[in-house]
């Protein structure tokens, strides 16, 4: 038995490594995902095995409540609510690696092994706090915008020496369980700290960070266990998320410090006034212009999920196909509230994965496109980017969208982005602005077409 539950071990490992290689792409996303879920079902199978748990009646309704609150969530929550969902899940997964870390509590147990336990408490329960605060930001249910108040970083670093001392004490008198628990209180404190500073379109570093927080907890709480399976499924997501946040960062020409200390956006603007005016265009005059247009880049922001537009987009994008134009959809890395965000909508209207070019790949042809339609994106395609150093967010990368011959920007009012400043891009020769909801101007759009 003891045979097997090893090969099991190395079984789900090699599943996890072959799945996470499939969600690297769209087209295979679907398939990585399934291949890494058994994999996790194989392990957890193993693990409950290895511990002697053999009462095969619990495991099977475990495994039953969990398909059923999966597949609930997977069937009711919109796609436009994943980031939230997202955010919850990260925050369950540091709060089971608390549990499990606390569970494996044992006063007798070596130094390292306690090393492991307050490691696996610490960075679950800044996990948990800190995706329910993500998840309060995202859904709205708090303010989005950065929270900051004097002596914050004092504050701070009062919890950290905190931690660090109770942590300290915690491994020199193991029984004593007060400072036990004053590492667990201190890090769901911490966990609201570290997140109220960061605004809501900095959410897709916090969501990939908090994503690495929670494997490195379950790679902690797997060294207290003695669980080599939980060490490593620990490990790949802890790697992958640290990844990932330096992919966001970069996206944003932004260090990581930046976006977590700075309280980027927390109402400071740019004092710099852009000059011209405001060119609108309506739903018909729109329509003419694409209709003429031969090549068409759709360029989706975060307005597009608020507005839950993606599949009024797809009908557009084919409707325009068939006109016999070409259609590329541009995504920056950091559009809208996780990584990913517009390519899960634009997957979920079936997009085909080949027209989803990236950031890198939309650039160079941009000057060759005809008509560029900016749905809800706001910083991600202001030319102050390149043309502003004074500019907040100067040399962030942005889709160059003021290159193409015609720009059309759907918005529902002229607000500044999150980052609080003018957009240059609207005031250009040659961009029109089309106001009101976007779901509502790309409907008119097809109408026009039909």
């Amino acid at each position: 038995m003891d045979t097997f539950i090893q090969f099991a071990y190395v079984v789900s490992g090699a599943l996890f490594i072959f799945g996470l290689k499939q969600l690297g792409s769209p087209a295979t996303a679907r398939r990585g995902n399934m291949i890494s879920s058994l994999g996790m079902l194989l392990a957890v199978i193993s693990a409950l095995l290895d511990q002697g748990i053999v009462d095969y009646q619990w495991i099977v309704i475990g495994v039953l409540v969990g398909a059923v609150i999966g597949g609930a969530a997977a069937r009711l929550v919109q796609m436009t609510a994943m980031p939230e969902m997202v955010a919850l899940f990260n925050g369950f997964g540091g709060m089971a690696s608390l549990l499990v870390g606390w569970a494996a509590l044992n006063p007798d147990a070596a130094t390292f092994t306690l090393v492991t336990i307050i490691l696996s408490i610490l960075i679950g329960g800044v996990t948990f706090t800190g995706s329910m605060i993500a998840y309060g930001k995202l859904s709205e249910r708090i303010t989005s915008g950065a929270v900051l108040f004097n002596g914050q970083q004092i504050v701070n670093s009062v919890i950290v020496l905190g931690i660090f001392g109770g942590a300290v004490m915690f491994c020199l008198e193991p029984a004593n369980h007060l400072w036990l628990y004053l590492v667990i209180a201190l890090s769901l404190v911490f966990g609201v700290m570290a997140v109220i500073p960061i605004g809501g379109a900095d959410m897709p570093v916090v969501i990939s960070l908090l994503n690495s927080y929670s494997g490195l907890a379950a790679c902690a709480a797997g060294f207290a266990v003695n669980n080599n399976i939980l060490i490593v499924a620990g490990a790949l997501v802890g790697a992958s998320g640290i990844i990932l946040t330096q992919i966001m960062c970069k996206a944003m020409n932004r260090s990581l410090s930046n976006v977590l200390f700075s309280g980027f956006g927390s109402g400071k603007t740019e004092t710099t006034t852009v000059e011209g005016e405001i060119k609108p265009i309506t739903v018909e005059d729109a329509y003419y212009v694409l209709e003429a247009a031969s090549s068409v880049a759709i360029i989706p922001g975060y307005g597009m999920a608020v507005a839950q537009a993606q599949h009024v987009v797809k009908e557009l994008s084919v409707l325009l196909e068939n006109n016999g134009a070409e259609v590329n959809f541009g995504i920056h890395p950091v559009a809208g509230r996780m990584p990913g965000h517009m390519n899960v909508l634009l997957a979920e209207a079936d997009v085909p994965y080949d027209q989803l070019l990236e950031m890198d790949e939309i650039n160079p042809r941009m000057e060759t496109v005809d008509v560029a339609i900016v749905i809800g994106a706001n910083d991600v395609v202001n030319p102050a980017a390149r043309e502003n150093e004074g500019s907040p967010i100067y040399g962030m990368p942005v889709i160059n969208v003021d290159q193409a011959r015609t720009v059309f920007v759907l918005k529902r009012s002229m607000a500044s982005g999150f980052a609080g400043i003018e957009n240059p891009l609207f005031y250009k020769d040659n961009t029109r602005m089309l106001f009101g909801d976007a779901k509502e101007s790309i409907g008119g759009l097809v109408r026009e077409f039909g």
